[in-house]
C-alpha cells in the first residue's frame, strides 16, 4: 500500500462486478474507503474489498443512477457518514449492440440515460457543494474508445442487427461523457478538482462476454478490469494532480491515432 489514497473516500458506480469492482478493490488496496453503487447485489465485492484491506469501510447503495433523488441521497449520506467525498468513479453503464437500422427508443434512451445522465448526476451532486467546499476532488469518468472511434469494428451482424460492435447509442453516450469531462475540467479546475476520463478498449467483462473481437491492435489480447483499475488509481492519486480534462486510452493500442 502506497498510502497515497489512505482514508480518501471513493464512490464507484457499477461497483458489483467488472471494471467497477476491480477499481473499488484497487482503491481499497491503496487505503481508500469505498461506497459501492449498483442495481445489482454488491456483498461479494464488499467481502473481497475487506479481505484486501480490513481497515477499509465499505458502504453499499442499490439504486438507479438515472434518478436524481437517489443519486443525491447516496452523495449526501456519504458526505455525512465520512465527512467528505474525494473520488467519484462514474463507471456504471449499459451497451446496446443494435445497429442504426434496428435501434429503437428504448435502447437509445437506456444507454444515453445510464451512461451520460448518470455521469452528469453524480458529478454535479458530488462537486456542488461537497468537493467545492473542501477544495479538492477527483472525478474519473469511464468512457470508451467507442466514443472516440464511433464504435470499433467487431464481428458480423445477425438478422436482428446485433453484433460485437457497440451501437450508435453507446457511441453517442460515451462521446458525450468525453465532451462533458472536458467541459467540467475547465469549470472546476480553479476549485481544486480534477476531472478526467478513461477510455477502455475491448475488456473482458459481462458486457463483452461472447463477443468476437478482432483484436486488430498492437497488444494482441483483451484487456482486463484490473488494467482499467490501475489507471483509475493513478487518476485518483496525487500523482495526477496536474492532469485534467484528459482522456486516457487503455485499449492495447486499438485506438492509436
Amino acid at each position: 500500500m502506497s498510502k497515497n489514497l489512505e482514508n480518501k473516500v471513493a464512490i464507484i458506480t457499477g461497483g458489483s462486478r467488472g471494471i467497477g469492482a476491480a477499481s473499488a478493490k484497487a482503491l481499497a488496496r491503496e487505503g481508500a474507503h469505498i461506497v459501492l453503487v449498483d442495481l445489482l447485489e454488491c456483498e461479494e465485492t464488499k467481502q473481497e474489498i475487506q479481505d484486501i484491506n480490513p481497515e477499509t469501510r465499505v458502504l453499499i447503495y442499490n439504486i438507479d443512477i438515472r434518478e436524481r433523488d437517489q443519486v443525491e441521497q447516496v452523495v449526501n449520506e456519504t458526505a455525512r457518514d465520512f465527512g467528505r467525498i474525494d473520488i467519484i468513479v462514474n463507471n456504471a453503464g449499459t451497451c446496446s449492440r443494435l445497429d442504426l437500422e434496428h435501434m429503437n427508443d428504448e435502447m437509445w434512451f437506456r444507454d444515453i440515460n445510464t451512461n451520460l445522465r448518470g455521469t452528469f448526476l453524480f458529478s454535479q451532486a458530488a462537486i456542488y457543494p461537497h468537493m467545492k467546499n473542501q477544495g479538492y476532488g477527483k472525478i474519473i469518468n469511464i468512457s470508451s474508445i467507442s466514443g472516440i472511434m464511433g464504435g470499433p469494428f467487431s464481428g458480423k451482424k445477425d438478422e436482428s442487427g446485433e453484433n460485437g460492435r457497440s451501437g450508435p447509442a453507446y457511441a453517442a453516450s460515451k462521446g458525450g461523457v468525453i465532451a462533458m469531462t472536458k467541459w467540467i475540467a475547465k469549470e472546476v479546475g480553479e476549485l481544486g478538482i480534477n476531472c478526467n476520463s478513461i477510455a477502455p478498449g475491448p475488456v473482458e467483462t459481462a458486457i463483452t462476454k461472447g463477443m468476437n473481437y478482432q483484436l486488430n491492435q498492437a497488444i494482441k489480447r483483451m484487456g482486463t478490469p484490473e488494467d482499467i483499475a490501475e489507471a483509475v488509481v493513478y487518476l485518483a492519486s496525487s500523482n495526477s494532480d496536474y492532469i485534467t480534462g484528459e482522456v486516457l486510452k487503455v485499449c492495447g493500442g486499438s485506438a492509436i491515432g
